[in-house]
C-alpha cells in the first residue's frame, strides 16, 4: 500500500494503490493551489480507503525536476508523513517516469531511443536519453534547443520523444522521422515506477532528501 503524491507541475495527484490497484485518488488542476490542496487530499484518500496512514508501507513523491515550488511542497509533505509515521520514502524522477510512459507507448518496438523534455521556458527543455531498457544514455541535463539536437541519434536510430517540451522541435527541420510520444504522464505510470523502486528497496535518506532541479534556483 502506496501514498503517491505528485506536485510536480500544474496538475496535483494525491493517490493511495494497493499494488497497481489505484484504490483513493484527489486531483487539482490549480497549480497556484498546491500547498492548500495536499494535505485535505491526503486525508479525503484515506478517508475514502477507510485506512489510517500509518497502515500504508510507503510513501512516493514526484521529485523534480518541474516546477520548483511544486517540488518543495510536495516533498515537504511527503517527508513530514514519512517521518511521523516511520514508513519509507521513494523519491521518483519526472523524466524517468516520462520515459517509462514513452517505453510503454513504443510497445513492442525494439531499438528505439526514449528523449523526455520538460518545458523549461523559452527554446530551453530539461531532458535525458534512454535506451530502449529504460537506461541512461545521457544524463539528466539542460539544453537550449536547435536544429543539432539529436544530430547523431536520430541518424543511427529510431528516437521517441515526449513530454510538454517535445512540441518545440517542430520548430527545427530535421526531425520529421522523430516519433512523437504522449507529452505527459498518468497516475498509473507513477505508481508502477513507485513499485518498481520499493520492490528493490530503494529508499530514500529522510534526513538528506532534497528536490531535484537539475537546474540552480536564483533567488533574488
Amino acid at each position: 500500500m502506496i501514498l503517491i503524491i505528485d506536485s510536480a507541475f500544474e496538475q496535483c495527484v494525491v493517490a493511495l494503490c494497493n499494488n497497481e490497484e489505484v484504490i483513493a485518488h484527489e486531483e487539482s488542476i490549480v497549480q497556484k493551489d498546491h500547498a492548500s490542496f495536499l494535505q485535505p487530499a491526503i486525508k479525503k484518500v484515506c478517508d475514502t480507503a477507510s485506512l489510517n496512514l500509518s497502515s500504508i508501507d510507503a510513501i512516493a513523491v514526484v521529485n523534480g525536476p518541474g516546477s520548483y515550488t511544486g517540488l518543495r511542497v510536495g516533498l515537504a509533505s511527503a517527508k513530514g508523513i514519512a517521518y511521523v509515521i516511520n514508513k519509507p520514502l521513494l523519491l521518483l524522477n519526472t523524466l524517468n517516469i516520462l520515459a517509462f510512459t514513452l517505453q510503454k507507448e513504443a510497445s513492442l518496438n525494439t531499438g528505439v531511443l526514449f528523449c523526455p523534455m520538460i518545458d523549461a521556458r523559452r527554446m530551453e527543455v530539461l531532458t535525458a536519453l534512454y535506451n530502449s531498457e529504460l537506461k541512461l544514455l545521457k544524463d539528466y541535463t539542460s539544453v537550449v534547443l536547435d536544429e543539432n539536437f539529436l544530430c547523431k541519434e536520430k541518424s543511427e536510430f529510431q528516437v521517441m520523444v515526449g513530454g510538454n517540451g517535445s512540441p518545440k522541435l517542430k520548430n527545427f527541420e530535421g526531425f520529421e522521422n522523430i516519433i512523437f510520444g504522449p507529452l505527459t504522464y498518468n497516475v498509473n505510470h507513477v505508481i508502477q515506477c513507485a513499485l518498481q523502486k520499493y520492490k528493490t528497496g530503494n529508499f530514500a535518506n529522510l534526513a538528506y532528501s532534497e528536490p531535484f532541479y537539475i537546474k540552480p534556483v536564483y533567488v533574488k
